[in-house]
């Protein structure tokens, strides 16, 4: 497959956030990888560049890659709405990134290995395509031979984060997709503005 499998910190210091979620190694070196470090002159970035560097943020951070990625633009650009803001709608649809948002699992990659493993279910059925668009309305939960699953009640039991848009079910150990959330309910530091612009050229 052609999906990242590198170090995530690596990613994170070329961006220069944690895009990966905490993450210890990028406090101690948040400036970006390469040989010569803090050290070395980086010039000023063309529009083209810092365009692109958006557009690559939201992939790594989604984990989705380039063809998927430009196919959900092309979704966004043709649905009613801001382009953007859709776009980023999009991506949060996803049934790995709502299993990361219930704190099933505490990063996207792990979210998208529990659901390629079979251990999800949409409305009472499994469902182990990670890139599975939900519906508002529809019920995500861990199937029923899973819940005993250990990396999953660690996740659960460390989970802080909670949203408005999403309604989890302690006893059930499943969630509500309850509404697509707006631009201001999600938390990820993306310029969407500028990945529009670059796919409009």
């Amino acid at each position: 497959m052609a999906r990242y499998t590198g170090p995530s910190t690596k990613i994170a210091r070329k961006f220069g956030e944690a895009i990966f979620g905490d993450d210890k190694s990028f406090e101690k070196k948040n400036y970006p990888p390469g040989q010569h470090g803090q050290n070395r002159r980086r010039g000023k970035k063309s529009e083209y560049a810092v365009q692109l560097m958006e557009k690559q943020k939201a992939k790594y951070t989604y984990g989705i890659l380039e063809r998927q990625f430009r196919n959900l633009f092309a979704k966004a650009n043709r649905s009613k709405g801001v382009t953007g803001e859709v776009l980023l709608q999009l991506c949060e649809s996803r049934l790995d990134n709502l299993v990361y948002r219930f704190g099933i699992t505490s990063s996207r990659r792990a979210a998208r290995q529990l659901v390629s493993h079979r251990h999800i279910t949409v409305d009472g059925e499994i469902v182990n395509i990670p890139s599975f668009q939900v519906k508002p309305g529809q019920v995500i939960g861990v199937r029923e031979k899973s819940k005993s699953v250990q990396a999953i009640a660690d996740s659960l039991s460390s989970r802080s984060a909670a949203y408005d848009w999403l309604n989890w079910n302690d006893a059930k150990l499943e969630g509500t997709f309850v509404s697509v959330p707006t631009r201001d309910q999600i938390p990820e530091a993306i310029k969407e503005q500028l990945i529009v612009e670059l796919y409009s050229k």
